[in-house]
């Protein structure tokens, strides 16, 4: 089989073809034939190495996994002696580590069923961005009906889950984004929209219950601006370069503020869940959640995929496709 691998830390001009056997699947575990998968952040900072915080997990000098590509969609080829909720031709999407592949093993644990309503690249582009909608929003966040809450980052990966997902609580929601994306986050469900290009959204004068920041682009002291009395503030990213650092900074400066505040600071990683894998399957199925599609590649343009998520101007996700290259 093809697959994309990495022996060393750089730009996407480090990416490389390997030719191997296919994996085998463990016990627990299910072989996918890859159909889609998606690209993220969380694979350009594995890639580049970069904070270098990042290489005591993974490894300091180089990777000790070559594999890239962490969301999935494919089809079940086999399964392992322990597995019974599948069976080969299921149609699945989930986590997966080394997705960027014609096939890959992952935990049984780690997919569900996809839904019939959706493709490939759809279902693909689900798993790290709805996840950390989802628990952000919900968790970190406590959302509630009819509350109003803030998106910055709404016409991102992230930031069209995390409308769509605060609407199907009965939030009121408003979307900050470019002039370009306005009518977009409007068609997602968006009851409001605020053009940063045009208004500093920190300074007008609106006060929200939650405020779930996809880009971590103003500082903490800025942001508690547009929160209500008791309103909740979620980090749940950063710009291009910061992604971990910033985490970690504001992170730190959530913590120290919210000891003299009434207002809720937090900011978090999302973690893998088959029990919310399954709630964002329903709400893919009833048509709550629908997934927003900006670029689709095929596997041998991976690294132009994450030289374009890069450059954070991304709306929606960014898709890759294999049928191409499995005909080729």
């Amino acid at each position: 089989m093809k697959a994309l691998v990495y022996r060393n830390y750089g730009s996407p001009d480090v990416l490389q073809w390997d030719e191997t056997e296919n994996p085998i699947a463990a016990d627990h575990e299910v072989l996918i034939e890859v159909r889609a998968a998606s690209v993220n952040p969380y694979d350009w900072h594995f890639m580049r190495g970069e904070p270098y915080l990042l290489r005591l997990m993974a490894g300091l000098r180089k990777p000790k996994d070559t594999r890239l590509g962490a969301d999935v969609a494919g089809r079940v080829e086999a399964v392992g002696r322990n597995v019974t909720e599948f069976k080969p031709g299921d149609e699945v999407f989930g986590a997966c580590k080394g997705a960027f592949a014609q096939y890959a093993c992952t935990a049984a644990s780690a997919v569900v069923l996809k839904p019939e309503n959706l493709t490939f690249e759809q279902a693909a582009s689900v798993p790290i961005a709805a996840l950390t909608a989802l628990q952000g929003l919900r968790d970190k966040g406590k959302i509630q009906p009819g509350q109003k809450v803030l998106i910055n980052g709404a016409a991102g990966g992230v930031g069209t889950f995390a409308v769509q997902i605060a609407k199907s609580f009965g939030a009121n929601v408003t979307g900050v984004c470019s002039t370009r994306n306005l009518d977009m986050v409007r068609s997602i469900g968006a009851d409001q929209v605020i053009d940063y290009t045009r208004e500093d959204f920190t300074r007008s004068g609106q006060r929200y219950d939650l405020f779930f920041d996809c880009v971590g682009n103003r500082s903490i002291w800025a942001c508690r601006r547009v929160l209500g009395s008791k309103g909740i503030y979620v980090g749940a990213g950063g710009s291009p370069g910061r992604w971990m650092i910033g985490a970690l900074a504001r992170m730190i400066g959530a913590l120290v503020l919210s000891w003299f505040v009434s207002q809720r600071f937090a900011s978090f990683i999302a973690k893998s869940s088959k029990e919310d894998l399954t709630i964002l399957q329903g709400l893919l199925l009833a048509g709550k959640v629908t997934p927003v599609i900006d670029r689709s590649y095929r596997l041998i343009e991976v690294p132009e995929a994450i030289r374009y998520l890069e450059t954070g101007h991304a709306r929606g996700k960014v898709v890759i496709t294999l049928d191409d290259d499995r005909r080729a």
